[in-house]
């Protein structure tokens, strides 16, 4: 490929592709016809010597190259973009496109305040919400998968601190809350303080975005020399709640996603009869986004979205 004749906008066709996955997404993300991205797409696969994305049911998928060159173009362009551009996004006047990932409750929590933000702004912005299926999203930002990773991920945060002013990602707390054990409300367990014999002595339903059999609870109550009993692995906290209001089996949840379940009022929360740290829910994004108008402009909206905190600090 000879970059000295490289079109440049090939690229921002190319970024469009990749985030949107489809060529009439991108051709609206781009103000583009779609035969206009699709043209744009072969001058790329020429200059570049290779085919970048193949058709498939869902879309186009990305080649290997492709997803090998996306970082690097995204990091490129949004760095241009800071350079020539470094004021105010503008929502209503600018498109952009955006993937999040973060669990069911988290966005059944947050996405409400965060669309109503969008409304009022008459924002022409789309968001694409993935689900969190990773205990640690630190590989997804630096590949450019997502632009934003909302969870509770003490994994990336103790390397943060390690890694210290060199890491490559950013993040900023939204809120925090502690992990309670959640019944049906008549569950026999559910008149009395819950001791830690009648919790492991009961039987389980586990919520593991991984799908790991095994998770905090489960480690703390190695560290006592107890065990529970897991009938049930789930990756969904809404068919959790449903469940546990449902059967005689307990769960452990964050307080806050109890009410988000929409069975809050079915359901009983009793503290654990143990230690668990609490959850600290994050926002983690990549640093060669920091300075980009419009992510700062989606973080702040996300920020002003979480739940209210008295020592809930701003967002950079």
């Amino acid at each position: 490929m000879n970059f000295r004749t490289l079109d440049l906008n090939l690229l921002r066709v190319f970024d469009a592709v990749m985030s949107d996955g489809s060529l009439t997404r991108a051709a609206a993300t781009l103000a583009m016809t779609q035969p206009a991205v699709s043209h744009a797409v072969k001058r790329l696969h020429d200059a570049v010597g290779e085919t970048l994305f193949v058709r498939n049911a869902f879309g186009m998928k990305p080649t290997p190259k492709a997803d090998a060159l996306w970082p690097q173009v995204r990091s490129a362009l949004a760095l241009l973009q800071h350079s020539f551009a470094p004021g105010e996004f503008h929502p209503a006047e600018e498109a952009a496109h955006f993937r999040v990932t973060m669990a069911d409750a988290t966005a059944a929590l947050l996405m409400p305040g965060v669309v109503a933000g969008m409304v009022q702004q008459r924002a022409r912005v789309t968001l694409e919400v993935l689900p969190l299926t990773v205990r640690d999203p630190r590989a997804q930002l630096e590949q450019g998968q997502v632009d934003l990773a909302l969870g509770h991920f003490p994994d990336a945060l103790a390397w943060l601190a390690a890694q210290g002013e060199a890491a490559s990602l950013r993040r900023a707390r939204l809120y925090g809350t502690t992990y309670v054990c959640v019944m049906r409300a008549g569950h026999p367990l559910a008149g009395a303080p819950l001791t830690l014999d009648a919790f492991c002595a009961a039987e389980h339903l586990l919520v593991s975005l991984t799908g790991r059999p095994r998770g905090l609870v489960d480690q703390a109550l190695a560290t006592l020399s107890r065990q529970r009993r897991v009938v049930l692995t789930l990756n969904q906290f809404f068919a959790a709640g449903r469940l546990a209001a449902q059967t005689d089996l307990l769960t452990v949840l964050p307080d806050n996603f109890v009410e988000a379940t929409g069975y809050g009022d079915q359901l009983v929360r009793r503290p654990l009869p143990f230690d668990l740290p609490p959850v600290e829910v994050q926002m983690l994004w990549h640093a060669r986004r920091h300075a980009d108008p419009a992510h700062r402009w989606l973080r702040a909206l996300v920020a002003a979205a979480a739940p209210p905190k008295a020592d809930r600090p701003g967002v950079a």
